[in-house]
């Protein structure tokens, strides 16, 4: 849809004025209100299947003229399966304890004071996101559990199926209590709208981007508001030379190609020194058999066939078939290497030496770090989060994968029985 630049911030205002109101119903709902919409949104999706199709068949067809590369076109599809996922997704939601309403600490003054640290909602959240129409479902559904309004703007590539998968849900809310404006899907594409709305911090908590490093920094640059982001998902693999290599092969492979177009996708791998020979070769083949080109330094490109990497390529976030390669002398180079290269999002070690681990769990600056396991794992889903709003690298006022819980502040609650100070 488009607006009329005349009347675009008039629009933008009046959505974030909706919001605010909306956020205020929501802190009053029960828990149990909250989850009965999400069990009948996650039937309305299933039952209105051919409709979200039909729509993401029109972003698909107009996909071409965005240029989407094949990572970004894989983002934007859905089939009956994905549309399941995402129905599934919500009933996981819906299974979630309220986060709102619970006490974090108590405690007793001499004075008689009984002082309570009450979980609360945010507000409303500004969310901004790519061509994922499933992350719309996931925002909807995790805001409004946690209490919060949202105002979704999503890309254009998924425009016309994120409207559905809106209309769906909200077509299951007010029966159960929901109020009208809780999700709200901008209705235009301009990008003067995202300007508009990150100057409403008088109506608007925070804003959360999720997307390309240039949507994060505009946001970041542009919020008057506080942001919930990560910039780039450069995420590593050090196997270390006390690995078990068959695991050291299958972590890798699985951490950079079970779907290499997201952020906790590997995109730099570290082996020690003492393991090339071994190793090496056996990644290099297990990584040609999956298309995925290697950059490699001086040690790797006289072990294996590869292209000779330059400094660029050890911050790069590729989201494609590409994995650059170090050699390292130790555990403590390849902390080194992360920390100066990495993005501190997701960084995995394969070792069986508990020294290591814990040296790496310990000076690895990163949300989340893997020890034997791959760093796909870094999801609030597989954490048992039931879903996420996006990952966050910051250290205030969340961290990792972004959940029921860090969509919610406290307040102090003060009982008393007439003391004055």
């Amino acid at each position: 849809m488009s607006i009329a630049a005349t009347n675009l911030e008039s629009y933008c205002l009046q959505v974030a004025q909706q919001a605010k109101e909306a956020s205020g119903q929501l802190g009053r709902l029960t828990g149990q209100q909250k989850s009965d919409w999400l069990r009948q949104g996650a039937v309305a999706l299933r039952d209105g299947v051919k409709e979200i199709l039909t729509a993401n068949e029109k972003d698909l067809a107009a996909a071409p003229g965005f240029g989407l590369t094949e990572a970004e076109v894989d983002r934007l599809v859905l089939n009956e399966t994905r549309i399941e996922g995402i129905a599934s997704a919500l009933l996981q939601i819906a299974m979630l304890e309220d986060p709102i309403g619970q006490i974090i600490e108590s405690s007793s003054r001499p004075n008689g004071l009984s002082i309570q640290k009450v979980r609360v909602p945010l507000g409303v959240v500004f969310f901004v996101y790519e061509s994922r129409p499933n992350v719309t479902a996931d925002a909807a559904a995790i805001c409004v559990k946690s209490g919060n309004a949202v105002i979704l703007r999503g890309g254009k590539e998924a425009a016309q199926t994120s409207q559905a998968i809106v209309k769906l849900l909200m077509n299951v809310a007010q029966p159960n209590g929901i109020p009208q404006h809780a999700v709200q899907l901008v209705e235009t594409t301009d990008r003067e709208a995202v300007g508009h709305f990150l100057a409403r911090h008088e109506y608007i908590d925070v804003a959360i981007p999720r997307g390309g490093e240039g949507l994060i920094r505009r946001v970041a640059a542009e919020a008057t508001m506080q942001v919930i982001k990560h910039f780039t998902g450069n995420c590593h693999v050090y196997v270390d030379e006390f690995a078990d290599l068959d695991m050291a092969v299958n972590i890798t492979i699985n951490s950079k190609t079970q779907r290499p177009g997201v952020c906790n996708a590997a995109e730099s791998l570290l082996v020690h020194q003492a393991i090339t020979k071994d190793f090496l070769p056996r990644i290099a083949t297990a990584l040609k058999q999956n298309n995925v080109e290697i950059r490699g330094d001086t040690a790797c490109c006289e072990l294996i066939k590869c292209v000779a990497a330059n400094d660029s390529d050890y911050a790069a976030e590729y989201l494609g078939p590409v994995i650059s390669c170090r050699v390292v002398d130790s555990v403590e180079a390849a902390i080194k290497h992360i920390n100066r290269y990495g993005s501190g999002h997701t960084d995995a070690i394969v070792t069986r030496d508990l020294n290591h681990a814990r040296a790496f769990t310990v000076d690895v600056d990163s949300s989340a770090v893997m020890v034997n396991a791959s760093t796909r794992f870094n999801d609030g889903g597989e954490f048992g989060l039931g879903a996420e709003i996006g990952i966050s690298t910051d250290k205030f006022h969340a961290r990792g994968p972004c959940g029921l819980k860090e969509l919610t502040s406290y307040k102090y609650v003060v009982h008393g029985d007439g003391q004055v100070r």
